[in-house]
């Protein structure tokens, strides 16, 4: 038992970890792996290391002392205690299975309001209804001079489209009116549009995040064409968000090279040859500078 209690302790450390990370981490790893799932198997794991504790009684070990038998043969003193003694094991204090499950229980509980606590006072969901509302407007604008046509952009709080459940940043209908971004993707927005912050590689994500949706609104479908569209368009648009030419154009230059960068997931979103300066996919070809 003692080993499997050192299991379950570094399975409950390694659980701390991984709650701290997904709090101090980067965003991909929130859309990537729901909190909710992380704590459900931890819940599992509690629920099958209790089950399997009670199911199981310990083994007695083998007693080593000299029997009674041994002691009226060969002359040692007999204890009187002795057989008392017998059942001495069975009463020996051990931490109780059920005792082990409610510290368990209580740690993913006071994860959980960690997460709760540090999801309300920072992120999007800190910033107030009214301000909200004036930049989820601000970002159906903007999306909607780069689509050509009125359409909306909304921030899934709910997380029911996009983060966890499309592994995306953001989805929109092909030719559609409506685009839904994480509410990490809309934080990024909002703090470089409203506060001025600039968080290096973030900000440029978020930008390019917001010109790729619009450019599937304007009817583009292939996700490699819109990237390409969406980084040229992506500078224009930062300078709108309040970045200075000079930054906006870095930014989206860095995203062009992390497109290189990303996993074999992202393989439909890698960019093509054409997407460079003269090539099919520039949007200014009279410009030398791209994007």
């Amino acid at each position: 038992m003692v080993g499997r209690t050192n299991v379950w302790l570094w399975v409950r450390v390694a659980l701390v970890a991984f709650v701290l990370a997904w709090i101090l981490g980067p965003s991909e790893l929130r859309n990537g792996v729901p909190i909710l799932v992380v704590f459900l198997v931890a819940l599992g794991l509690e629920v099958s290391f209790v089950a399997t504790a009670l199911r199981h009684r310990p083994v007695r070990a083998p007693d080593r002392s000299p029997q009674q038998v041994d002691r009226e043969r060969y002359g040692f003193p007999v204890d009187e205690g002795d057989e008392d003694d017998e059942d001495d094991w069975w009463d020996q204090p051990t931490a109780s299975p059920l005792r082990r499950f409610a510290v368990g229980l209580a740690l993913i509980a006071a994860l959980v309001a960690v997460v709760v606590l540090v999801d309300r006072s920072s992120g999007w969901s800190s910033v107030p209804g009214e301000r909200r509302a004036e930049a989820v407007a601000r970002f159906s604008d903007e999306a909607s001079q780069i689509s050509g046509k009125d359409v909306s952009v909304r921030c899934d709080e709910a997380r029911d489209y996009v983060g966890a459940v499309q592994h995306a940043d953001g989805v929109a209908v092909v030719g559609g009116d409506l685009a839904i971004l994480t509410p990490e993707i809309c934080f990024d927005l909002y703090r470089l549009a409203f506060d001025g912050e600039v968080t290096g590689s973030r900000t440029g994500r978020a930008v390019a995040v917001l010109a790729h949706e619009a450019w599937h609104l304007r009817g583009e479908a292939d996700e490699s064409t819109v990237e390409c569209y969406a980084l040229q368009s992506g500078v224009t648009l930062g300078r709108r968000l309040g970045l200075d030419e000079d930054d906006a154009r870095r930014l989206m230059r860095q995203q062009l090279v992390e497109n290189e960068l990303r996993g074999v997931g992202s393989l439909e979103y890698r960019l093509t040859s054409e997407c460079r300066n003269g090539g099919d996919l520039d949007l200014d070809p009279a410009t030398d500078r791209f994007p």
